[in-house]
């Protein structure tokens, strides 16, 4: 005990290793998804599926691992649900980078992460963005990461005169509307592991649909997929310019914004803030995420942030770094079960994405709309993510749209030198683009 006591910060006196098993065991289910998700969204890239599966896994159980001994705390890290989009939709999409100069900007952005983590410049950053935009930076990622999920079941489709529209009620987009349902009848009935319930069950449902594929001699079991198609395949050529600049300040931004604004909510219900507003260890788990991403992008994956599903296990009583070490161990076991989650067709994951889209649509509840100078440039950021299909695009945008705004209201006091720079920044990305 005084071993764990030590190096996980466990506690007798307030929790047992039954009352932290169960609530990593929870965490884990809750937020596996990810096994199924992340996989599926960063092989559209062309990235081999099999060896992103065990690259998420082994990058989720490194990052979750660290945190566990690093802050002791009972959350648990995985790649993020909005840059995996970032990394295979914008960059490699609409930007067009290649998966490995891709990969190559992850790894920077990591070690820039690590560097103002250590040095605490990430609070200058943070201070400089203002909150409504921080708010409506977080709704809109969830918003296109919805949009994405009902593109991949084809529910939404090309429309030549529209753009989008509706798709045909083809066997994928009726099992991608069952995920959708199910997930969230699921979580309005508080079932711990909705999603990750609701993509099994919708994949199971998609066999005698044909949508679900299983291979000839499939077994549930197997040894780990190898690395070797994506570790560290990393192409730096033709990096040095604006655009990757632009690209890696916005890496940064959502990921300072989500991992904090994370961190902040899990630690109001685990009851460690302390009167002055301070969150012990948030440093250290700030670091884990920085070291997570670095280790993530040399394994293949994209950008590690740490899960708002924590929450799940928190509310099972977790309340130590032993919950995040019980979690890191179940996503080292599941390599073993690479041919169950490689079987997920796109369909069966788009009602995590919608209701992981459903959750980081909370935030807009905290953008100040009375005010239209806070609200216009708040919804610029939302709206143009989605109809840009660019998490980059939106932040540039909103934040443009709102030191424009402050500046021809005369509100200087409201700007900050950083925003400044940020602003001139992206308007050179527009004109020479």
């Amino acid at each position: 005990m005084k071993i764990l006591e030590k190096a996980l910060g466990f506690n007798p006196a307030i929790t047992t290793l039954r009352t932290e098993t169960i609530a990593g065991a929870t965490t884990f289910l809750t937020m596996s998804y990810i096994l199924a998700v992340n996989p599926a969204i960063l092989a559209t890239t062309g990235m081999d599926k099999g060896a992103l599966f065990t690259a998420t896994a082994l990058a989720s159980a490194i990052a979750t691992l660290l945190l566990a001994f690093m802050a002791r705390l009972p959350f648990a890290q995985a790649p993020s649900m909005g840059l995996n989009a970032f990394f295979a939709f914008t960059l490699c999409q609409a930007m067009h980078y290649t998966w490995q100069q891709s990969l190559a900007i992850m790894l920077v952005e990591g070690l820039i992460f690590l560097l103002i983590t250590f040095f605490n410049i990430r609070e200058m950053i943070l201070d400089s963005i203002p909150q409504n935009l921080r708010y409506a930076i977080s709704a809109g990622i969830g918003m296109f990461i919805a949009f994405i999920g009902l593109k991949n079941a084809e529910i939404i489709v090309p429309k030549e005169g529209t753009f989008v529209g509706l798709g045909e009620f083809t066997p994928m987009s009726i099992l991608g509307i069952i995920a959708i349902m199910l997930s969230g009848i699921l979580m309005a009935r508080r079932v711990k592991g909705a999603l990750f319930y609701g993509i099994i069950a919708s994949t199971i449902i998609g066999i005698p649909m044909g949508v679900t594929q299983i291979p000839d001699n499939w077994l549930p079991v197997s040894a780990p997929h190898s690395l070797s198609p994506i570790f560290c395949r990393f192409d730096f050529e033709g990096l040095v310019n604006y655009n990757t600049l632009l690209v890696v300040i916005s890496l940064l931004i959502v990921n300072i914004f989500d991992t904090v604004g994370t961190l902040v909510g899990l630690a109001q219900k685990t009851g460690i803030v302390k009167p002055d507003g301070t969150i012990p260890q948030v440093k250290e788990a700030m670091m884990s995420d920085a070291f997570g991403t670095t280790c993530g992008a040399m394994l293949g994956s994209s950008t590690i942030t740490t899960y708002i599903e924590s929450a799940s296990g928190i509310a099972e009583g977790g309340r130590t770094g032993m919950t995040s070490l019980v979690v890191g161990m179940l996503f080292i076991f599941s390599l073993l079960l690479s041919p169950i989650f490689l079987l997920i067709p796109a369909a069966a994951t788009s009602g995590a994405l919608v209701l992981v889209g459903v959750l980081m649509l909370d935030s807009v509840k905290n953008i100040d709309l009375g005010d239209i100078a806070e609200a216009f440039p708040a919804f610029i950021t939302m709206i143009t993510m989605v109809l840009c299909y660019s998490i980059a695009d939106g932040i540039c945008l909103g934040i443009l749209s709102f030191v424009i705004l402050k500046l021809c209201l005369g509100k200087w006091k409201e700007l900050n030198w950083t925003l400044l720079v940020l602003a001139v920044l992206f308007v050179l990305n527009f004109m020479f683009a």
